[in-house]
C-alpha cells in the first residue's frame, strides 16, 4: 500500500514525537511494537505515513528539512529516535495571525519562538502548497488559543481538497458550521483536541466513569497540570484558554452520572515550570460519597512525557482519516473522533467509543 501523505501546521514537540515514531516503528513488527493501540488499521502500519510539507513560524525551523526542524529549539521533548533521514520536504513559512501570544516575547528564545522574518504566505499560496505537495491530510498542531489561525488552515484544507485532523482545542469538527462545510465538500475531518494515550483527561474520564458504574456519587473534582514546554508557556495567557478549559471540562462532565455545578469542577492547566520541559505532571483529586453516605476521596499524581503521549493517538487518527478518504466519507468522522479526541462532535463513554472505532476500522458505517 502507498504511504499516507500528510502536511503539518506547527512543527513543535508533538510533531517531533509523531515523526520520530513513524521512523521508530519501521524496524519493529507486531510482536515487539510497544506503545501502540493498533499495529494495523485497514492495512496501514504506523510507518506508512509520509510528511510531505509543513508550516511553522520559527526562523530556526523555516527552510529546514523536516528531519532537522523537529529537533530545533524550542522543541524539548525526549528524543527516542535520533536517526531520521532527510525527507526532501522543507518547512514553509506559516501564517501567524493569533498563533503567537504577545506575552511570549518576554522570554528567552530558547524557551519560545524566534519569529521568522520571511513573508507570510497568502491563503491561496497555502492552498497551492498543499495541492502541489500531494498531501491527503493536514494535521493542526498550532498552539492553544490559535482561533483565527486554525480557521485559516481548516479553510485551506477545504479548498485544497485535503482532510483535516484538528489536534488542538479550537472547535472545527464539533462546530456545526465548520462540520457542514466538510460535509458539503465531502472531505473528512477528525477532531477536536487530541486525547493522550495515558494522560490527565483520559485518566480522569476513566475514574469518573468508574465512580458512575460503582454507584459512587462524585461531588467535586479538580485536575491541575504543570509542564515546562512551549505549550504551557503559551497557556500562561489565560485569555487563550477558553476553548481548552471547555474541551477538558466537557470531556469529564460527559461521563459523570450527574453533571457537576461549575463551582465543583476545575480542570485546566495550572502553571509553567521551565525545568520540567516536556514532562507533564497532573494532580487529580476526586471527592464523593459511598454506601451509607460515607465520604471518600482519591488523589492521584501522574507524570508523563507530554508529546509522545499524544503521538501514539495521532498515529491512529491519521490512519482512521485515511480509511475515511478511501471509503469516500465526508464530514466529521464520528467514531474515531469520539475515541481519540476530548471534544468530538458526539460524546460517548470511552468503552462505547472504543467499540465504535473498532467497528469503523472493520468497515462498518460511521453514523
Amino acid at each position: 500500500m502507498r504511504n499516507i501523505k500528510i502536511a503539518i501546521a506547527g512543527i513543535g514537540n508533538c510533531a517531533s514525537s509523531l515523526i520520530q515514531g513513524i521512523y521508530y516503528y519501521r524496524d519493529k513488527n507486531v510482536k515487539d511494537a510497544i506503545g501502540l493501540m493498533h499495529w494495523d488499521i485497514g492495512g496501514y502500519k504506523p510507518y506508512d505515513i509520509e510528511v510531505v510539507t509543513a508550516f511553522d513560524i520559527d526562523k530556526r525551523k523555516v527552510g529546514k528539512d523536516i528531519a532537522d526542524a523537529i529537533f530545533a529549539p524550542p522543541n524539548c521533548t525526549r528524543v527516542f529516535q535520533k536517526d531520521i533521514p532527510e525527507t526532501g520536504a522543507r518547512v514553509r513559512m506559516g501564517k501567524l495571525l493569533d498563533g503567537f501570544s504577545d506575552h511570549m516575547k518576554n522570554y528567552e528564545t530558547k524557551r519560545t519562538f524566534a519569529l521568522s522574518n520571511e513573508t507570510e504566505p497568502s491563503y491561496d499560496e497555502v492552498v497551492k502548497i498543499l495541492k502541489d505537495s500531494g498531501a491527503e491530510i493536514l494535521l493542526n498542531y498550532l498552539p492553544v488559543g490559535s482561533e483565527k489561525a486554525t480557521g485559516f488552515y481548516a479553510g485551506c484544507a477545504l479548498d485544497a481538497g485535503v482532510a483535516f485532523i484538528n489536534n488542538m482545542p479550537v472547535f472545527i469538527a464539533s462546530n456545526p458550521e465548520w462540520a457542514e462545510k466538510f460535509v458539503r465538500a465531502n472531505i473528512p475531518v477528525i477532531g477536536d483536541d487530541i486525547k493522550a494515550q495515558m494522560g490527565a483527561t483520559i485518566t480522569h474520564r476513566t475514574l469518573t466513569d468508574l465512580f458512575r458504574k460503582r454507584g459512587v456519587k462524585l461531588e467535586r473534582t479538580y485536575q491541575l497540570n504543570t509542564g515546562g514546554n512551549t505549550d504551557f508557556l503559551n497557556m500562561l495567557n489565560s485569555k487563550r484558554l477558553v476553548s481548552k478549559k471547555e474541551s477538558k471540562t466537557e470531556a469529564v462532565q460527559s461521563v459523570t452520572a450527574e453533571r457537576l455545578d461549575d463551582d465543583n469542577i476545575h480542570i485546566g492547566p495550572s502553571d509553567y515550570v521551565p525545568w520540567q520541559k516536556d514532562n507533564k505532571v497532573c494532580f487529580l483529586r476526586m471527592e464523593g460519597k459511598l454506601f451509607g453516605d460515607v465520604s471518600m476521596n482519591l488523589e492521584l499524581r501522574l507524570s508523563v512525557e507530554d508529546s509522545p503521549n499524544s503521538a501514539g493517538v495521532v498515529i491512529d487518527a491519521i490512519r482512521c482519516c485515511k480509511l475515511a478518504l478511501d471509503r469516500d466519507i465526508g464530514g466529521p468522522v464520528y467514531s474515531p473522533s469520539a475515541y481519540l479526541m476530548k471534544h468530538p462532535p458526539r460524546q460517548f463513554t470511552d468503552d462505547e467509543a472504543f467499540h465504535m472505532t473498532e467497528d469503523f476500522i472493520a468497515g462498518k458505517r460511521d453514523d
